[in-house]
């Protein structure tokens, strides 16, 4: 991937449609994680420090790290401090919750990324900006997000990009080394990580999933290049459970 090219060609697709619907501001739901620190970084670029608003959305202090990592990110976009907007949901959410016991973790997270969808969007009509979402390809094919929660949103620019390429745009973007670096996470409990949920790495499902759905390989074929058959089809599962999330809701239109 040419990286300067990719920035480019992204950003020109911001700023040039977020122009041609009539906008020209844009809020961004910052988590501390990369694909967030990214999506953050290209608005910036393409619009311009002072229309765009961070808005970090934490739970209570479960994700005090991500917010302080973001705080370090935003001086060096020089966005004004007063743009950034912290709102805790944890007061929402467990009012829906109604602390229920024996609640799964699943379905307190999927509670927890619909209440931000719902922040974030007031935010965005409160300044009349548009939504810039954060979820990339990698997510997007293995069904790994909520819907009409962390997957809502009005303009995304990595959704084409798997998680290792945007991990390489960080990398140009000088995204602080630290946010980099960290095992990535939805932040919805204590330890929670991506990988450790899925059950397998971004740099293993990224390249399997590219020979599967990119290049129309079978799983024979990938794993004649030297994958595990029990991971590629770990994987293939995975995308085949979840793709009901591609097209809800069902209708008769």
């Amino acid at each position: 991937m040419n990286l300067k090219q990719e920035s480019d060609r992204i950003i020109s697709f911001l700023k040039d449609t977020i122009k041609r619907v009539g906008f020209s501001q844009a809020v961004v739901a910052v988590s501390g994680g990369v694909d967030s620190a990214v999506s953050l970084t290209l608005a910036v670029h393409a619009l311009g420090e002072d229309n765009v608003y961070p808005i970090l959305l934490p739970y209570g202090i479960l994700n005090t790290q991500g917010v302080l990592d973001t705080m370090e990110l935003i001086p060096q976009l020089h966005i004004p401090l007063t743009h950034v907007v912290r709102i805790d949901i944890k007061k929402a959410v467990d009012d829906i919750s109604g602390n229920e016991m024996g609640m799964d973790n699943i379905r307190k997270g999927n509670i927890m990324a619909r209440v931000r969808m719902t922040y974030l969007f007031d935010q965005a009509k409160k300044r009349q900006a548009l939504v810039v979402g954060t979820e990339n390809k990698s997510e997007h094919l293995l069904g790994y997000f909520t819907r009409y929660g962390d997957s809502a949103s009005d303009i995304e620019p990595i959704g084409h990009l798997y998680k290792t390429q945007v991990i390489e745009l960080a990398s140009y973007l000088k995204v602080p080394q630290k946010i980099i670096d960290k095992p990535p996470t939805a932040g919805l409990w204590p330890e929670q990580t991506d990988e450790g949920e899925l059950g397998f790495s971004y740099k293993d499902a990224d390249q399997i999933l590219s020979l599967l759905f990119d290049e129309k390989k079978t799983i024979d074929e990938v794993v004649s290049l030297g994958f595990a058959k029990e991971l590629v089809e770990r994987i293939q599962t995975r995308v085949s459970q979840n793709s009901f999330k591609h097209t809800t809701p069902y209708s008769l239109l």
